[in-house]
């Protein structure tokens, strides 16, 4: 019997292998077939496409299928070969592919919003087809018979969507950037929490059933680790992108986050080191480490007769302090912060090499991606953008 293929991580600069061209729109979504030398993409151009790679090397579109609105995210499930499309007047439209993946057969569709379809789920374990969209709901299907089982309104527009089998808890993020979780039953649903701790919107979610910890990705450039398994409301930022935050994924095997954004930076974060969250901003009319005054202390400003200065933080200590105090800059890697950012003078002279070792590495991918996909057992990374052109890369692996 073969050896089952080992998980693998990216180490290096992922190697393109191939570029998928030919879609007239952005291309929202595409994903990697699982043991086969393919992609499945759906576009704002209305198309559906299968890619096969052929003799010659290069993807070749053995399926062409034009849906009735633009496409604007799919779900894939490989052991079903069950392929969900949300479109943007609302309907997810469900297909069965052949084995050899040069056929599609419509199975059922369902009106499942009143406006664009943002993210879908399947779930086979449940055979559920969970869903949001811009009409601010959160629904779900029973896939077999089509029947809507339930529904939920959002405070604002929905993205990013996970759902954890084990528990039975959805999790989705929406344009306030807050992140709500959802116990479901068959028919029912009931609120577990919300959390906010983003300045933008959420705009992708990745979840780890392993460690139980889940990861928003959002438009300020930022994402947040939440630890939902540990209950101990422990949120750990990682600050590595120059633009919004558009796709995440997660290799649990490896322990490593690949996120991507509209800057064209696909950073893989190392995940596998014991991180520290960033601390509170402490409030203070004057700076912690010089006792100048801020510019709104008059009382104090009158009093030493000096002119009040304006008000700054340590990122790793969270003191409030004056320009003066906190003129030095330093990556804090294992706080998130892979680039420089402002601390204090003692925290700086603290701060050890060892300390600065990145934790994650930064590429470019030279397009603007809207959605990442990463196939750990081949080590295949695809990242589909804005300029219509799909990449598949070698992330340039080693076994773990």
């Amino acid at each position: 019997m073969a050896a089952e293929p080992q998980p693998k991580a990216l180490t290096r600069k992922p190697l393109l292998l191939n570029k998928v061209e030919g879609s007239q729109e952005v291309v929202n979504m595409a994903a990697i077939v699982p043991k086969e030398d393919g992609v499945i993409s759906v576009s704002e151009d209305r198309t559906v496409r299968v890619w096969l790679k052929r003799d010659s090397g290069q993807y070749w579109p053995s399926i062409y299928h034009a849906m009735p609105s633009p496409c604007s995210c799919m779900s894939f499930n490989p052991e079903t070969r069950r392929l969900s499309i949300g479109l943007d007047n609302g309907t997810i439209s469900e297909f069965i592919l052949s084995e050899d993946y040069n056929k599609m057969t419509l199975v059922k569709s369902y009106q499942a919003h009143q406006s664009r379809v943002m993210m879908i789920l399947f779930v086979l374990e449940m055979e559920w087809v969970l869903s949001t969209g811009q009409d601010k709901h959160f629904t779900w299907h029973c896939s077999e018979s089509g029947q809507r089982l339930g529904g939920y309104r959002t405070s604002a527009g929905a993205c990013g969507l996970q759902f954890d089998v084990e528990t039975r808890h959805v999790f989705f993020g929406d344009h306030s950037g807050q992140v709500t979780i959802l116990k479901l039953e068959q028919e029912s649903c009931s609120l577990v929490t919300t959390f906010k701790g983003h300045t933008g919107g959420v705009t992708a979610l990745c979840w780890d059933p392993i460690q139980r910890v889940l990861f928003s990705g959002s438009s300020d450039h930022s994402i947040i680790m939440w630890d939902i398994g540990g209950r101990k409301g422990t949120a750990i930022e990682l600050q590595g992108h120059n633009d919004k935050v558009q796709s995440l994924s997660y290799a649990h095997h490896t322990r490593q986050l690949i996120s991507c954004g509209a800057d064209g930076g696909i950073v893989v974060w190392n995940m596998d080191v014991e991180r520290q969250e960033t601390p509170e901003w402490l409030d203070s009319d004057s700076c912690q480490k010089c006792d100048q005054p801020f510019f709104w202390n008059f009382k104090q400003m009158w009093d030493s007769k000096k002119i009040g200065l304006r008000q700054h933080h340590c990122r790793k200590c969270g003191k409030a302090v004056c320009g003066k105090c906190s003129s030095k800059r330093s990556s804090i890697p294992l706080m998130g912060f892979e680039f420089e950012v402002r601390v204090c003078d003692s925290c700086h002279e603290s701060i050890t090499d060892e300390e600065r070792a990145p934790t994650a590495t930064f590429h470019d991918s030279k397009h603007n991606i809207v959605h990442v996909h990463f196939d750990a057992t081949r080590g295949w990374l695809l990242t589909s953008g804005t300029d219509k052109v799909i990449k598949v890369g070698q992330g340039g692996c080693s076994s773990s």
